[in-house]
């Protein structure tokens, strides 16, 4: 704290030398007058003296008959006057200060927190067609009754928060996390579970319905397995009515599957050829500008890097600064070997098969083969597998 006083009020670095430095020290110490950083070399002193005391050692140095020299000044008295003599830097340095108070009075970012029903976009929407976006002056902004707007929109909220921190507005809301609840139609006509594909009964576990097959029953396509029809009989065995429930049941089905995907002998591949351009550009908010070509190569891909000032960062204000760096490519034909054909084949083979795991279908027997015909790679394969089966389909009334 002393040091910033001492610089606040101004010192300067003196050379003393003459008859009695030792009495001009003297003389200065009874007069109040403050010296430090005090260095000898040989019969000269250097010490430090502030800019007041300064002022008050002409007849110290008469009577002690000593010189003294300024070698150094330090302080804002001596910064301050060379500070105005840079006209563009103290011109840059205002309009840096204006900015930033003007800046203050707007709102530059808008973050959300809290959504995980409602998307960005949807919420983004809702925030333009209430007049709040980036750009907007803080004091135009009614917090109190977007927070009702968002609670009176989305009717999933059940609490929202809006607030202001410096240039960035925060909104925070809290989503209802009770499971949504669908209301599903009552089929009083009850359903039927029929077959998507044609096969052998494996194994069959009944909790609604009559069962139509069996163990070991050979179904095609479209069979009906489990029927939502369930009969009514009166105590002499004749049939009374029909009771109409929706089938349930666990059915799995033995039947083969295929398998078929090719793969091309050539395909094309990306060659860099080294030659890059590079452009740079100036965002703010959503608009930019850039100097650039419109089609630097005639083929090419872009590598984007984009930077934020860390002032501009602080206050929220949307001002970026980035480069788009163009490499040029050729597309090269080249050809499968053997390989990696194979490779690439297998790898959708076992795309095929995990997706039929995550099915609950079992693979009891495969036979794979990769062959070639006059263009492409193909590999083929035959499954037997035991797969669930059963769909739902309404079920036919009858009269009894």
């Amino acid at each position: 704290m002393l040091e910033l006083l001492k610089y606040i009020r101004g010192y300067l670095r003196i050379r003393v030398s003459g008859f009695s430095p030792e009495r001009f020290m003297n003389l200065c110490s009874n007069k109040g007058i403050l010296l430090w950083n005090i260095v000898r070399e040989g019969d000269v002193y250097y010490m430090n003296v502030n800019l007041k005391g300064f002022w008050s050692l002409k007849p110290i140095v008469k009577k002690s008959g000593t010189r003294v020299a300024v070698l150094e000044r330090y302080g804002l008295p001596f910064f301050i006057p060379k500070l105005f003599k840079r006209k563009m830097f103290v011109g840059g340095l205002m309009i840096a200060v204006a900015f930033w108070i003007w800046s203050s009075f707007y709102i530059w970012d808008i973050e959300l927190e809290g959504n995980y029903q409602i998307t960005g976009d949807v919420f983004q929407s809702f925030l333009e067609d209430n007049q709040v976006k980036v750009g907007m002056r803080r004091d135009a902004l009614d917090i109190k009754e977007l927070e009702k707007e968002i609670r009176r929109e989305f009717t999933q909220v059940t609490w929202a928060s809006v607030k202001l921190s410096g240039t960035r507005l925060h909104i925070d809301i809290k989503e209802n996390d009770a499971p949504i609840t669908v209301e599903t139609k009552n089929n009083s006509g009850g359903t039927d579970l029929v077959s998507e594909y044609g096969g052998t009964v494996v194994s069959i576990i009944v909790r609604s319905g009559v069962p139509k097959v069996a163990i070991g029953d050979t179904v095609e396509e479209g069979s009906v397995l489990v029927e939502g029809k369930v009969p009514i009989y009166n105590d002499d065995s004749t049939l009374r009515e029909y009771f109409y429930v929706d089938a349930d049941a666990d059915i799995v089905l033995e039947h083969t599957r295929s398998f078929s995907e090719s793969l091309s002998f050539n395909y094309i591949k990306k060659e860099y050829t080294g030659r890059n351009k590079t452009d740079y550009y100036l965002r703010v908010g959503g608009s930019e500008w850039s100097i650039a070509d419109k089609r630097p190569y005639l083929v090419y891909d872009s590598v984007i890097k984009e930077s934020r000032p860390l002032v501009l960062e602080k206050l929220s204000i949307p001002v970026y600064f980035g480069s788009y760096t163009h490499r040029e490519y050729q597309n090269v034909e080249h050809e499968y070997t053997l390989k990696e054909a194979e490779t690439l084949l297998k790898q959708k083979l076992i795309t095929f098969l995990t997706s039929l795991e995550e099915k609950g279908v079992q693979i009891i027997e495969k036979d794979v083969k990769i062959d070639t015909d006059s263009s492409s790679w193909i590999i083929q394969g035959e499954f037997l597998v035991q797969e669930p089966v059963g769909v739902s389909q309404e079920t036919v009334r009858m009269d009894k």
